[in-house]
């Protein structure tokens, strides 16, 4: 019988395999599957709502809920999103980056310049 621990790792693998691993041609794919699943494994919340508040010894069991929620999202967001692109794309400005959120914003400007080099080159085709 397999432990909860092995189950839980092989439904996190199956669920992030559809994702593309981003080659610099394909981001708008890979960004699409990405938020797919995210979505699907409820952690897409990260990406829309804000970093509650630090907890304080006066923050209530609500607060330390949705933070540790938050959090947990955070982390496992940032595990997913690096596991889909090279190291190579992750640039020197991204070591300090500890919110799925501004990292994804980050790879979005690196590749937003390529899809415009794309649609000039569409367009003057």
């Amino acid at each position: 019988m397999a432990s909860a621990s092995s189950s839980s790792a092989t439904s996190i693998s199956a669920n992030i395999n559809p994702i593309p691993m981003l080659n610099g041609t394909n981001f708008k794919d890979w960004k699409r599957n990405l938020l797919i699943v995210m979505g699907c494994m409820d952690l897409d919340h990260v990406l829309r709502d804000e970093q509650p508040a630090p907890l304080t010894e006066e923050s209530t069991r609500d607060e330390k809920t949705n933070f540790e929620r938050w959090d947990h999202s955070n982390r496992i967001s940032l595990m997913i999103i690096k596991h889909n692109i090279p190291e190579a794309f992750w640039g020197t400005d991204s070591e300090g980056i500890t919110k799925a959120k501004n990292f994804l914003e980050q790879i979005e400007e690196r590749f937003a310049k390529n899809d415009k080099v794309e649609m000039i080159h569409f367009l003057v085709l």
